[in-house]
């Protein structure tokens, strides 16, 4: 009977020991799983983020510099908007028109095809294909034919009022 109970308690003993390792070895992996799903996770998050970055830096920005202050629009990704944006940098003289807009001529017409149509408000820049004239809305002024919109300002809208003279068109 001494054996039996011997062998009992060394059988007890390597099933603890086999049970202990097992909770070890799974506790492990589960943890190396939950790390890896993370690393994942963190770097697929990384990599949004960076090509948030890219497309936000691949938009078409401007400025407008008059008097020594600028302001800084961004384009749409109309045919128009691009055909400006490869003019640049440019000077113009800018010309008060009305009593919510300035207006200068770029160097080239811009083709208006797939450009949207301005309903033109404080910020708006557009291009007046009759004329063509690019616009800078300092107050509403709603729509009208042959107007297209270029973009719209995300700096500086309270120095469109005052442009005067020599104005400096330049990418961002």
């Amino acid at each position: 009977m001494k054996i039996n109970s011997k062998n009992n308690t060394i059988k007890e003993i390597t099933i603890f020991f086999i049970v202990f390792l097992l909770t070890i070895f799974i506790t492990g992996c589960i943890e190396q799983n939950n790390n890896y799903g993370k690393d994942i996770t963190n770097s697929t998050n990384d990599k949004v983020l960076c090509n948030t970055q890219i497309l936000e830096d691949s938009k078409m920005k401007i400025s407008i510099e008059s008097n020594g202050k600028k302001t800084f629009f961004e384009l749409n990704d109309s045919q128009a908007a691009k055909e400006f944006y490869e003019q640049l940098p440019l000077t113009s003289e800018v010309k008060d028109y009305s009593n919510n807009e300035k207006i200068f001529y770029p160097p080239k017409k811009l083709n208006t095809t797939n450009t949207p149509l301005a309903n033109a408000k404080f910020g708006t820049l557009a291009y007046y294909a009759p004329w063509g004239d690019v616009v800078i809305f300092y107050d509403s002024f709603g729509s009208a034919r042959g107007l297209y919109e270029l973009g719209n300002v995300i700096s500086g809208g309270e120095n469109i009022e005052n442009m005067s003279g020599t104005i400096k068109i330049e990418k961002v």
